[in-house]
């Protein structure tokens, strides 16, 4: 089954509003781009280059620090460290926001959902606990916990086991027994790859045997993912196409990759982008 989802403003109010937030959306993808780019920059030449004031710029920086996007030095916007969350979060922001929104409508208030790491993920935690009443997130990841931990009414089960540093996510036979004490109707994942041949791939053996321990937990995985993951091909099995239920990626999905899956019985959710 193939469905479009189109991604909507989700803030009422003055038309004044909307184009005020379009403009900041503008402003933090841009700010990304050049940090990408650079990694480090100053306030001032951000100021510049997006011909607005610093006082603005600063703003904008102080928000984007709070969601995990970058950090703030003296004087000075950083993109995080290559191998943290935080940067991945950073890189195609927008596009990954809009299929955690997406993503987040498939959950009912006061429902409980197993999450695990990855940036997609983050955001559609972040997204439930802003926009949902009573829901309980179990995680293995740390970062989500951390990421959503100031957010009023967020309930959050932090999975034990064995801490990987980089990834910040809890893996092995702790995690493995702690998982088996939940059972859900919907578990989220994130991807580094797909083939036909071998279905979800990952890029670390540990983390993805906890994805399959937690996955006989629920009824559903749901993958959550841009479409240029289809593209690529991680070093380890993580599920197969027919054990996924579900996925969540933007409308630059290959056909060939969309019409596999739903040869499998998967239900393919694409955010307009």
């Amino acid at each position: 089954m193939l469905i479009y989802w189109k991604v909507r403003g989700r803030f009422s109010g003055s038309a004044i509003f909307a184009e005020k937030r379009k403009g900041m959306t503008d402003r933090y993808n841009r700010i990304l781009e050049v940090l990408t780019s650079e990694l480090r920059v100053e306030v001032v030449r951000l100021a510049e280059l997006l011909n607005v004031s610093a006082v603005t710029v600063r703003k904008d920086l102080d928000q984007m620090e709070t969601l995990g996007l970058i950090r703030r030095e003296h004087g000075f916007a950083v993109i995080n460290d290559s191998d943290d969350i935080g940067n991945r979060l950073a890189y195609h922001y927008e596009s990954k926001r809009a299929i955690a929104a997406a993503a987040a409508g498939s959950v009912a208030n006061g429902e409980t959902v197993m999450i695990e790491s990855g940036s997609c993920c983050a955001l559609l935690a972040y997204e439930l606990a802003k926009t949902k009443q009573d829901v309980t997130i179990i995680t293995n990841s740390a970062f989500i916990a951390g990421y959503i931990r100031r957010i009023p009414g967020a309930r959050i089960v932090l999975l034990g086991g064995e801490y990987q540093c980089v990834s910040q996510v809890l893996v092995g036979p702790v995690a493995r027994r702690c998982a088996q004490e939940y059972h859900v109707d919907k578990l989220f994942i994130g991807t580094d790859g797909f083939s036909e041949g071998i279905g979800f791939t990952g890029a670390d053996s540990l983390r993805a045997e906890t994805v399959r321990d937690m996955a006989k937990q629920a009824a559903c995985v749901i993958i959550l993912t841009e479409s240029e993951k289809f593209s690529q091909h991680g070093v380890v099995s993580l599920l197969s196409a027919e054990e996924v239920g579900m996925v969540y990626t933007d409308n630059g999905i290959p056909k060939k990759s969309e019409e596999f899956l739903r040869s499998k019985g998967v239900q393919v959710i694409k955010v307009e982008i």
